[in-house]
């Protein structure tokens, strides 16, 4: 009998196609600043990480931004950038309500305040399915691939590691969730993630 109670995910490129080239293309675009500075302004500079942890606020967040942009950028602007670049993958999705029908579910990515603020309108698909498991690091003060992010996403949850699956893109955030105690799985489709639940005792339908 399976001891696997929880499937915990990433969010981007697991649920979903994040596209992150495109959505600095388009931060160029409405800006008219280069696409490099950019990049160094608001993810080399350590401000993505201040928000990821959960250091800044939304409101501070959303003027931070748009401060490294130089030019007006609102609240709804952030919005509409960032969903304009997530397509949801419907087979992944359907995956997912089949694992639901056996196992708990939870998302824990690495993303600021607002994404969970607005997460119902950024990716709407994910709310019917997930609840209120939808966990984010600025919440938790703690980002994946630090062992204790797991640990404390998985007290909130009330789940312990050994009976939780995390399944990730990134590899490191794979090897630290095996580094707290879980189960981890390296996410390279919906075949790769219901081998993988296999193994440890519970057979998805395909």
């Amino acid at each position: 009998m399976s001891t696997l109670r929880l499937v915990l995910f990433d969010m981007d490129d697991v649920l979903c196609a994040y596209d992150w080239p495109g959505r600095i293309c388009d931060l160029a675009r409405l800006s008219g600043r280069a696409e490099s500075e950019i990049v160094a302004g608001i993810w080399h500079s350590g401000f993505e990480n201040l928000a990821d942890t959960g250091q800044i606020t939304s409101q501070a967040y959303v003027a931070g931004f748009a401060q490294r942009l130089g030019v007006p950028f609102s609240r709804a602007d952030w919005l509409a950038n960032r969903a304009a670049c997530l397509t949801p993958w419907p087979a992944m999705l359907e995956l997912v309500r089949s694992i639901s029908r056996q196992a708990e579910i939870a998302i824990l990515t690495n993303n600021n305040h607002l994404i969970i603020e607005e997460i119902d309108m950024l990716f709407p698909a994910l709310r019917p399915l997930f609840g209120p498991r939808i966990l984010s690091s600025a919440e938790l003060g703690l980002q994946k691939p630090d062992p204790a992010a797991y640990l404390a996403a998985l007290d909130r949850l009330g789940f312990r590691p050994g009976e939780t699956l995390f399944t990730d893109d990134r590899s490191e955030n794979v090897e630290g969730a095996i580094t707290a105690g879980l189960h981890g799985h390296v996410h390279s489709g919906p075949d790769g993630l219901r081998a993988r639940i296999a193994e440890l005792g519970l057979l998805i339908p395909g």
